[in-house]
Parts: structure tokens; sequence; C-alpha cells
């Protein structure tokens, strides 16, 4: 995180576009929203920084999360963010520029000056989510990169071309519950593989229920959606 905090940092995307300037962030972004389109929420599962951070405080905090009506929290913070950066797009007369290193020096985030104060703020707010709330709950009720790669997920699932995918085969079930108790997002694995719809917009693809389940239940699949 110390390197990499500055292109998945909201503010420095809006400070940039208030200057005419595509950032390293801005990039990322968009490359999030495209491999959403394919990958779903992989990122979240497997790459993301903040994710990782979050489930070292899984020893503090253990409690599933997954409030339903609390999820919608996220979808509020997306557009509270993303608004004022399209009104700074538009009031710099559009982007001018491509600088994938702003407000970074030569790419290190931390070594740009006022960079510390940032990263520990960001640092604090993740942390007190994540202890708060339980299981990743600054995925659940907070993160905007989610929001992104959910909408390309819901785009995919409108227009059904191939994407990666979990697999469910109920009549392997045996109803242990190992897969809900280790997912991270606290979803109720177990129901969503007896029903056999293992879509859901807060499943971040980690593999952990695949990992968990003795008898074959569950698998990764690239393919046309089919048990959603």
């Amino acid at each position: 995180m110390p390197i990499t905090f500055v292109y998945i940092s909201c503010p420095i995307i809006t400070r940039g576009a208030s200057e005419g300037i595509v950032t390293g962030g801005m990039i990322v972004f968009t490359l999030l929203f495209f491999s959403s389109l394919f990958l779903g929420r992989l990122w979240c599962g497997w790459l993301c920084p903040a994710g990782g951070l979050q489930e070292i405080y899984f020893q503090i905090n253990d409690k599933r999360t997954n409030d339903g009506r609390l999820n919608r929290l996220k979808y509020m913070i997306f557009l509270l963010i993303f608004a004022p950066l399209i009104l700074q797009v538009h009031s710099s007369g559009g982007f001018t520029a491509i600088d994938p290193f702003y407000y970074t020096d030569h790419g290190i985030s931390i070594a740009k000056e006022g960079a510390y104060t940032i990263f520990y703020a960001q640092i604090t707010f993740i942390t007190i989510f994540a202890i708060s709330a339980g299981r990743r709950g600054f995925c659940h009720y907070f993160c905007p990169i989610a929001v992104i790669m959910i909408i390309g997920r819901k785009i995919r699932n409108l227009c059904r071309w191939p994407a990666l995918c979990l697999f469910a085969d109920g009549d392997r079930c045996t109803g242990c519950g190992r897969c809900s108790r280790c997912c991270p997002m606290g979803l109720d694995v177990k129901d969503m593989i007896q029903k056999e719809r293992m879509e859901d917009a807060e499943c971040i693809l980690c593999g952990g229920c695949v990992d968990a389940c003795h008898q074959g239940a569950i698998r990764y699949a690239m393919t046309e959606r089919r048990n959603s």
C-alpha cells in the first residue's frame, strides 16, 4: 500500500481532474472497470491492498458482515465521490494531459510531499471500518471501486458473454457449511450452492469456498451466465 495507494486514491484522481490530467489512478480505475466485464470482482479477491489489510483484522473481529441495507451505502459514497470528479473535469475544460505518475516521485506514492498524511488517513479509515463492522466492512459499506466493478459485472450479466464465474453442483453439497464459514464477504455460500445460484454482487471470486469444499461442489468456470 505505501507504494500503490496513489493509484487507488479518489481524492488524488479528483485533484488531477481539476487540472485536466488523466492520472495513474484514473487509468487504473478504467482498467478495473473493463476487467470486471470479464473477471468480475477478481481484483477485490486477489489484488486489492485494502482488502489484504482488512483480512489482517479478521484476527480482531471475525464477525460475518453482509447487511443488505447497509451494503447500499457504498453506492451513495460512489455518487458523492464521482459527482465532484465529473464537475472538476467539466470545470477544467476536459482532459488535456496524461500523467501516469501524477502526485508520485517516479511512481512511488509515499515519496511525494504530504503523501504520508493521505496514506495514514486512508489506513486509519479502512482500519476503523474493518474492526468495527467485521469481515471486509470497508468493502461492503464504503468502497467506491467495488461499485465500479459491480456495474461492470451487471453489464456483463445483461449481455451474457463468457466471463469468469463460480459454478456449483448442488448434488455434491453435503451441507457442512465450510464454504459459508470461510467466505471473507460473509455470504451464505452453502445456500447459494444448494440453489445453484452463485452470482452475487458481493462475491469477490477469491476462491476460498472452492478450497474449503471437500466434495468439489464449487469450481471456477469461464462460461456464460448459467446458474446466477
